[in-house]
C-alpha cells in the first residue's frame, strides 16, 4: 500500500475543566515528550506543532463553576483552528486535554460538510447535565454534538446539531451510566462493545464500522486512551478494566489508515500524573503512528 503523506498540524488543547481529576492538561506535553512530531516526520509527513490553544486555569475560576463558559471559549478557538486547517488541505491532529474538546474539534471538522466519526472510548459520553451522576462535561460531548445539553456548547462555532446518529460509530464501549444506557439503546447509533470485539475480533468490527460510514467521504477519529485496558495504559482519569489490548488497538488504527478516508483525529484523556514513566503517552504515540500510516512492512 502506498502511504499518503500529509501536511499535519499538531494542535494542543490542555483543557481539564470537563472532569474532576487534575492532570489531563499535561497530556499534550506528555505526547510531545514521547516524540510525537519527530516520529511522524520519520514516516515522511510534513509536521508543524502549532502549540497550545489558550485555556482557562481551574484555579483562576470561581469555586463551584460549571465551567460551561470557559469550555465553550476553548472549543470555539479549536473549532476555528480545525476548520482553517482543513480548508487549507492540512490534517489537524488534536492533543487533549479531556474529551470535552471534541465539541470544538468535531464541530470544526464538520463545518463545510458532514463527516463520519469513529468514537473509540470505554464510555458513551452521551450524558446531559440532567442525567450525569457527576456533572462532568467530558461525559457529555457526544450528546452535545448531537444537540442535547447546554445551548452554549451546542452552538459552538455554528448553531445547532453537528452530528447525527448515522454519522457515528462507537467502538470499545464497556462502561455506561443508567440513563446513558437508555439513550444509547434508543439512539440508532452503530455501537461495538468490548463483548462484540471479543466475539467477532477487532478486524471484523473495524471493517464493519468503516462500512457503516461508507456514505461519508471523510472520517474523523476521536480516540480516548481509556479505550485501552488500564494494565497497558494506566495514565487515564477514568480507567475501566477489560479494554483493548495494544495489538488490537494497533490493528484498528492500521485498518482505519488503509481505508484512506481519515482527514482529522484527536487523542484525549492522557493523564501523566497517574501514569507510570510516561508509558501511556508512549503507547499513544505508537498508535498515532499506526493511524497515520506506519506498517510492519
Amino acid at each position: 500500500m502506498n502511504q499518503q503523506l500529509l501536511d499535519i498540524r499538531i494542535i494542543g488543547v490542555p483543557l481539564d475543566l470537563g472532569q474532576s481529576l487534575r492532570g489531563v492538561d499535561v497530556g499534550p506535553s506528555a505526547l510531545r515528550y514521547a516524540g510525537l512530531a519527530d516520529r511522524l516526520r520519520r514516516l515522511g509527513h510534513r509536521v508543524k506543532d502549532c502549540g497550545n490553544i489558550p485555556t482557562a486555569h481551574r484555579d483562576s475560576l470561581p469555586p463551584h463553576d460549571d465551567y460551561v463558559t470557559p469550555i465553550r471559549d476553548t472549543c470555539a478557538l479549536l473549532y476555528d483552528d480545525v476548520r482553517h486547517s482543513l480548508a487549507h488541505d492540512r490534517f489537524p491532529l488534536i492533543m487533549g486535554g479531556d474529551h470535552s474538546i471534541s465539541i470544538g474539534s468535531i464541530g470544526g471538522a464538520t463545518h463545510d460538510r458532514s463527516k463520519g466519526v469513529l468514537w473509540i472510548d470505554a464510555h458513551g459520553d452521551c450524558n446531559t447535565p440532567e442525567s450525569s451522576p457527576s456533572g462532568n462535561i467530558h461525559g457529555m460531548p457526544l450528546a452535545i454534538l448531537r444537540g442535547h445539553g447546554p445551548d452554549a456548547l451546542i452552538d459552538v462555532g455554528r448553531p445547532g446539531v453537528k452530528l447525527h446518529s448515522q454519522d457515528v460509530v462507537i467502538i470499545a464501549l464497556r462502561d455506561l451510566d443508567v440513563e446513558e444506557r437508555r439513550v444509547l439503546q434508543e439512539s440508532n447509533m452503530e455501537i461495538y462493545t468490548m463483548r462484540d470485539i471479543d466475539e467477532r475480533g477487532i478486524a471484523d468490527v473495524a471493517k464493519s464500522a468503516l462500512t457503516h460510514l461508507r456514505h461519508h467521504q471523510d472520517i474523523h477519529v476521536s480516540f480516548d486512551v481509556d479505550s485501552i485496558d488500564p494494565y497497558f495504559a494506566p495514565g487515564v482519569g477514568t480507567p475501566v478494566e477489560g479494554g483493548l489490548q495494544p495489538r488490537e488497538a494497533h490493528l484498528l488504527m492500521e485498518l482505519i489508515a488503509e481505508d484512506g478516508r481519515l482527514s482529522s483525529a484527536e487523542i484525549v484523556e492522557i493523564n501523566p500524573i497517574v501514569d507510570v514513566r510516561n508509558r501511556t503517552a508512549e503507547l499513544a504515540v505508537g498508535l498515532i503512528e499506526s493511524l497515520l500510516g506506519k506498517t510492519i512492512l
